[in-house]
């Protein structure tokens, strides 16, 4: 899909909103005409034919058209009326502009010997070590993936830490994709403004180091033009032999919506992948983090948190807070009664059956009366596309699989619509009661299945 095109299907979608919002004449008259030009900062911007048509816009419609974006769920949150004929964006251009951009904080717990290695993450961590020793020399670029909680950003991180460290000479520049992407979009807007040589900055920012680190690239699914910011970026580094580290959640060849050159770039240098870690390799990640909160937890406390938990490390590691948090309020010793009471679990209880797609599945489907069809299905009723979004987001959250698989078990949605929905959910969470206990409930069923 180009650009144009990827405008006008998001414009359409907020059109189907105004037009149940607004009045037929003034829809007609001044929402209708206007043309979708651009994406800037989760604004869209649309060209209106005269100065009038602008102004009744921006003094009449503002309201209603925030409210049909908002109600569209398109990922956007307001809008920007030019007038047809000019070439510059005036409105809110000094605050939009693109500042200096901040660099990414590295964390510095994440080193390469705070990382436990295990039979699922051996190959993974030689490769990164291999890196960080020579950069640009061996395995560039070294392509890591993986499902969510199982370490890509650890390595990732202790990559950066290892090379600032032994090379500080060279210049290390560790960010997200999303940070990227965020400040792709702002150059093109300030281009268009005052800023006019931001674009340069962003491009220098990104080519005058001699390690680029970028985690999550899956999140420019469907973005073709960061996606032609990156691949220029990429080729620039590469015939310096400056090192490029990429993670995702899948193996390249998945990541479809991504141009083919950028996925045959990705695949011409190691890619490598993080397995769920075996029985062993979890209970000693739990080892690994009570001794960093000094404290020593018995082993048979270590096999019952480990036992019925899913993959991700982040998961394992709040099941062990939890136990470490009851320990403290009750100013009683860790033991597997105190755990037991401390996750609501039954010590005797068999092994709980391993999380699938089915088993949340079927919870929503339980949980809000609806059929399987309703749920995964294309129908745009508000109350089967908010369990969607929580099916969604629960097996983003609960399961370590790539969002390509999510997406195949959500009826054959592709990555943008996963990430969609997964932040959706997260934002909800922070401010609807209804939405968390939903999500929380779902969970519960979920669990005792």
């Amino acid at each position: 899909m180009t650009e144009k095109a990827h405008y006008e299907f998001l414009w359409e979608k907020i059109k189907e909103r105004a037009e149940k919002i607004a009045t037929p004449i003034g829809y007609n008259t001044y929402v209708e005409p206007l043309v979708p030009v651009d994406l800037i900062n989760k604004k869209i911007v649309l060209r209106a034919e005269t100065e009038i048509a602008a102004s009744t816009i921006e003094k009449s419609f503002r309201g209603k058209l925030r409210e049909a974006i908002s109600a569209a769920e398109v990922g956007l949150n307001d809008f920007i009326v030019v007038v047809d004929g000019s070439d510059t964006y005036t409105v809110h251009e000094e605050a939009d502009a693109l500042q200096e951009a901040e660099p990414v904080a590295l964390d510095k717990r994440y080193t390469f010997d705070s990382f436990v290695v295990g039979s699922s993450n051996k190959f993974v961590y030689a490769a990164a070590k291999s890196v960080a020793e020579a950069p640009g020399e061996n395995f560039n670029p070294l392509y890591i993936y993986g499902g969510t909680g199982l370490g890509k950003t650890h390595l990732m991180q202790a990559i950066a830490n290892e090379i600032t460290i032994k090379k500080p000479t060279l210049k290390v520049l560790y960010t997200t994709s999303e940070k990227f992407l965020n400040e792709y979009v702002d150059s093109m807007y300030a281009k268009k403004g005052a800023g006019r040589d931001n674009e340069i900055r962003f491009r220098n920012r990104y080519r005058n180091v001699d390690v680029l680190i970028i985690d999550d690239v899956q999140f420019w699914a469907g973005k073709y033009g960061v996606q032609e910011a990156f691949f220029h970026t990429f080729n620039e580094l590469s015939a310096q032999n400056k090192q490029i580290v990429i993670s995702s959640d899948c193996p390249a060849k998945d990541l479809t919506t991504l141009e083919e050159r950028l996925r045959t770039r990705f695949e011409g240098g190691l890619i490598a992948d993080i397995q769920p870690p075996d029985t062993e390799t979890k209970v000693a990640i739990l080892k690994r983090k009570a001794l960093e909160k000094k404290y020593v937890i018995p082993e048979e406390v270590l096999s019952f948190l480990v036992r019925g938990s899913d993959n991700n490390v982040r998961t394992l590691e709040g099941r062990l807070n939890k136990v470490i948090f009851a320990s403290k309020l009750h100013e009683a010793p860790i033991t597997l009664a105190l755990a037991a009471t401390a996750l609501q679990e039954s010590v005797n209880v068999e092994e709980q059956e391993e999380l699938t797609p089915e088993a949340i599945i079927r919870a929503t489907i339980s949980y809000y009366s609806i059929t399987r069809a309703d749920l995964l299905g294309k129908s745009k009723r508000q109350e089967f596309v908010r369990a969607r979004q929580i099916c969604t987001y629960l097996m983003c959250e609960m399961l370590s699989l790539p969002l390509v698989t999510i997406g195949k078990e959500m009826g054959g949605r592709d990555h943008a619509t996963v990430i969609h929905s997964r932040d959706k959910v997260t934002e909800l969470l922070r401010v609807n009661d209804a939405i968390a206990k939903g999500v929380n409930d779902i969970k519960s069923i979920v669990l005792k299945q």
